[in-house]
């Protein structure tokens, strides 16, 4: 799937009201950690997550080490917050940021 260029300006709009989902510690990434971004995935669609401290160059290896393990679409980052999009056709309406979000 592309996104365009508004596809991904709406959804950075959407996640800059988010608040991070998981928070990822020293230990990086760990089965529990994946786990957690799998479940969120499933039920929000688009989630915010919380990186950890260190050079921008750790934290992109990290960001995209997350969006290869969940299969998902790295949209965007800044600082240590990662906006991570997995489209789920059966997402829940209540649930869903995309779906509670959508205009």
């Amino acid at each position: 799937m592309e996104l365009d260029n508004a596809t991904i300006k709406r959804l950075k709009g959407i996640g800059h009201e988010l608040k991070p989902v998981v928070m990822i510690g020293n230990n990086g990434i760990t089965p529990a950690i994946s786990e957690e971004i799998d479940r969120a995935l499933t039920d929000h669609e688009l989630i915010k997550v919380k990186l950890p401290a260190g050079s921008k160059h750790d934290r992109d290896v990290v960001c995209t080490e997350l969006a290869a393990n969940a299969n998902a679409y790295l949209i965007h980052t800044i600082g240590r917050m990662a906006l991570l999009l997995r489209q789920n056709p059966n997402a829940n309406p209540k649930l869903s940021n995309l779906v509670r979000h959508a205009q």
